[in-house]
């Protein structure tokens, strides 16, 4: 199953900078684990926010929400999910 996730990040202010940074550190470890694994499918940054748009390719809604709820800034995050499904205008 195929989802859009938009998600936007929003660290405290008082988060101590060394633990945001290792915070951080272990999303882009967790993200690129995913992506590797063939389940995050596409990564953008929404220019002038510290904002993405995500697709990941599921099994499940579980599946997902096991995701989402692993990632190391969720608790920093505000997300809108759109599940998505073939196009009829699609060549692929």
């Amino acid at each position: 199953m195929l989802f859009k996730v938009e998600m936007t990040v929003n660290i405290p202010k008082d988060l101590p900078v060394a633990e945001a940074d290792a915070i951080k550190l272990k999303e882009k470890n967790y993200s690129h684990a995913l992506q590797e694994k063939g389940i995050w499918v596409h990564l953008w940054r929404m220019v002038g926010q510290y904002s993405n748009v995500s697709i990941f390719d599921v099994k499940d809604n579980a599946h997902l929400h096991e995701i989402l709820t692993g990632l190391p800034l969720y608790p920093f995050m505000e997300m809108e999910v759109t599940a998505l499904c073939h196009h009829p205008s699609s060549i692929k």
